[in-house]
């Protein structure tokens, strides 16, 4: 075989494998191929990311998507939507998502009880506890006078007949909330000597008080304070 016979076989065997090598890559078409991508439409419309998920971001609701009405034992059924009670309350609820306002209004009433037995008891460590700097201070200068002047208070918490909001809303970063007490409780200040000289001894009375709660929305304690008695 001559020099010129083994170069066309030689550039023969080199043509065959590139189309092996093609053939490989490509396929054979059968008919049934998928039109070639189009790069304007995947630049327009690019696959979507899911974010990932954050504990300390709140989703909010889609256009589409409504509120869900509160329960009918809820009292936030008894709101009439629009009013300024309503709208206070949604105006929290959007500052700190966590406010739950039957949560709020139970926590309230436990709150009033231990207030009303604190006080007559000289309890301050729990009004400090409940109580904001100023109103303590009002409430701790009536103890000092009842020990100064020998006097007691026979005190029994009848029972709670209702609760109820009367506002709420924000001020700056603060959560305020006004709740109207109406209770029955057997109240009677003795002087030194145990005559009474204000309240009945082993009377029911009916009292009404209007408190306010107050809460800073940006610190995670959780725990409300009365900044007002009335």
């Amino acid at each position: 075989m001559g020099g010129s016979e083994i170069e066309i076989v030689f550039f023969a065997g080199i043509a065959a494998f590139v189309a092996y090598r093609l053939y490989m890559t490509l396929g054979k078409r059968t008919g049934n191929e998928q039109p070639p991508m189009n790069r304007r439409e995947t630049v327009e419309r690019p696959r979507p990311v899911t974010p990932k998920q954050d504990d300390n971001v709140v989703a909010l609701p889609r256009a589409r998507e409504t509120v869900r009405p509160a329960a009918k034992d809820s009292i936030l059924a008894k709101v009439v939507p629009g009013s300024e009670l309503s709208k206070g309350v949604d105006a929290i609820r959007e500052q700190d998502p966590k406010f739950d306002a039957d949560a709020f209004l139970k926590g309230a009433k436990s709150a009033h009880e231990m207030i009303a037995k604190a006080f007559a008891e000289g309890d301050r460590a729990t009004l400090k506890m409940l109580l904001a700097p100023d109103v303590y201070a009002s409430f701790e200068g009536a103890i000092v006078t009842r020990e100064k002047h020998g006097q007691s208070v026979d005190f029994a918490f009848v029972g709670l007949k209702a609760a109820e909001l009367q506002t709420a809303g924000l001020r700056g970063r603060f959560a305020e909330v006004t709740v109207k007490f109406v209770s029955e409780l057997i109240s009677a200040t003795r002087d030194a000597a145990g005559t009474v000289i204000d309240g009945a001894a082993g009377v029911v009375r009916e009292v009404t008080d209007v408190w306010t709660f107050v809460r800073d929305t940006r610190l995670d304690d959780l725990n409300w304070k009365v900044v007002a008695t009335a």
